[in-house]
């Protein structure tokens, strides 16, 4: 049995990202491990020495109703010195922002789940806020299967990829496979 606590945002806030600066980043559909462990880290603080482990969150699902792309105006850091004056120079990137997303997150005990309820999550960034519902959700594991959206799975399997460095584990490369459930969002 999952204890399930359900969190949405009403506005267009979370932007899961690569971290490539090539004029244009793509949003990725799906949260990291090292994201879901800095989640699990801001709920509950005492796992703060745990680097590279994920203890309380079982399993995750994300979902939203489109993806509007936005663009952001960047500085490098270097400057560019001329006999006049030092500029830095300005780049655009494009982003993809997730409108009206819904986060489930699954965990095995239900005193987990309340200590979750009662906090807000952020993806990525600090303004990217969630709030929680106002109930714990009890789902068997088939039927949190069947909740719409994506997740990665973590690990290594034939249908895994790399899908980047975690940074709370001395950038060791991190693995998953996708899985959804309703709409693909593209």
């Amino acid at each position: 049995m999952y204890y399930v606590v359900k969190y949405s945002g009403k506005f267009g806030f979370i932007k899961p990202w690569t971290a490539v600066r090539d004029g244009e980043t793509f949003s990725q559909q799906f949260l990291t491990p090292s994201i879901i462990e800095g989640m699990e880290k801001k709920l509950f603080p005492e796992l703060l020495e745990n680097n590279g482990e994920i203890k309380k969150i079982q399993r995750h699902k994300l979902s939203y109703d489109a993806i509007d792309s936005q663009q952001e105006v960047t500085q490098t850091r270097g400057w560019k010195v001329s006999k006049k004056e030092m500029t830095r120079e300005r780049s655009i990137l494009k982003r993809g922002v997730m409108l009206n997303p819904v986060l489930y997150l699954a965990f095995a005990e239900k005193s987990d789940a309340e200590t979750a309820m009662k906090q807000h999550i952020c993806l990525c960034r600090n303004e990217d806020i969630l709030l929680p519902n106002a109930e714990i959700i009890e789902l068997t594991e088939e039927q949190f299967v069947e909740l719409d959206g994506f997740e990665l799975r973590f690990g290594k399997s034939e249908q895994s990829f790399l899908v980047g460095y975690n940074r709370f584990d001395e950038g060791k490369p991190m693995y998953g496979w996708i899985e959804y459930n309703g709409n693909k969002i593209l």
